[in-house]
């Protein structure tokens, strides 16, 4: 992220320093979609019957399958791969607070060996005490926020002017952001045969540090690819169906790749000549 500063004042420093890309004033709003990486996490279960914990777990991504335009822009199913919506306002020039979704997929790895501490008392299979190696099969455990692993932030964002044409019409920005928010997600969990959540539930926070780049047409147009690094902290994951008792809890650092189109207006009123 400071190579990537260092090197955008270094670009911007070589452009006309009066020429703003992003004007006071500014509106944007932007969609795309993601991949994603995870790193290993610590899980928690406690229920009714249970309390145990899971070690360096690991898990993946589910991006859509194939790419093409029934699974990704066909408009009854545009919400169903991994997404992303941003809208910004320019609050001056090169300088905008933004708010958006980054709807990632969090799938754990199924039949993985972890490290397991804790007790089971619900009859059947996996009734026990556990203090050793567990593999994580799915008549014991899935575990999954896939509708999404839905993180709602706001973020405050700075370009830097790489270079623009001389009529303005084609431009590139580079732009470096930082921002927080809340963790919405559905989860899908099956566990020890009870019956899953379905339901959306405020479940934590999450800190994220971007930079990418952005291509602009005519003033009016953008396609920007970006970065996203940050950390997930959920203490409150619900498990199961609504009036039985479990909870988990996790914290883990991301990767996201984004690609996004979006579209610029400006909102303030022309001075009359």
């Amino acid at each position: 992220m400071c190579a990537f500063l260092l090197f955008s004042g270094i670009l911007g420093k070589s452009q006309n320093s009066s020429f703003k890309s992003h004007k006071k004033g500014d509106l944007y709003i932007a969609w795309g979609w993601n991949v994603d990486a995870f790193s290993k996490s610590n899980i928690s279960f406690k229920g009714a019957d249970y309390n145990f914990k899971l070690y360096k777990v690991t898990a993946h991504d589910r991006p859509t399958t194939p790419i093409n335009y029934a699974n990704y822009l066909k408009i009854d199913k545009i919400t169903v791969p991994q997404t992303n919506f941003r809208i910004g306002y320019f609050i001056k020039n090169n300088v905008a607070v933004t708010m958006g979704v980054d709807h990632m997929k969090y799938v754990m790895d199924q039949n993985q060996t972890v490290k397991m501490n804790g007790t089971i008392s619900r009859d059947g299979a996996f009734k026990g005490n556990y203090n050793g190696t567990q593999v994580v099969t799915t008549d014991f455990l899935t575990f999954e926020h896939t509708d999404g692993l839905n993180y709602i932030n706001v973020e405050a964002e700075k370009y830097f002017n790489w270079y623009h044409s001389k009529t303005g019409t084609f431009l590139i920005t580079g732009f470096a952001g930082a921002g927080a928010g809340v963790l919405l997600p559905k989860t899908n969990v099956q566990l020890l045969n009870y019956e899953r959540n379905d339901r959306f539930h405020l479940s934590g926070f999450g800190l994220g540090l971007k930079g990418g780049i952005e291509f602009k047409f005519f003033q009016h147009f953008a396609i920007r690819f970006e970065n996203k690094y940050g950390y997930i902290n959920m203490p409150d994951i619900v498990l199961h169906k609504k009036g039985l008792e479990g909870k988990a809890k996790q914290s883990f650092f991301f990767a996201q790749f984004n690609g996004m189109i979006g579209a610029n207006f400006n909102l303030r009123k022309k001075k009359k000549g």
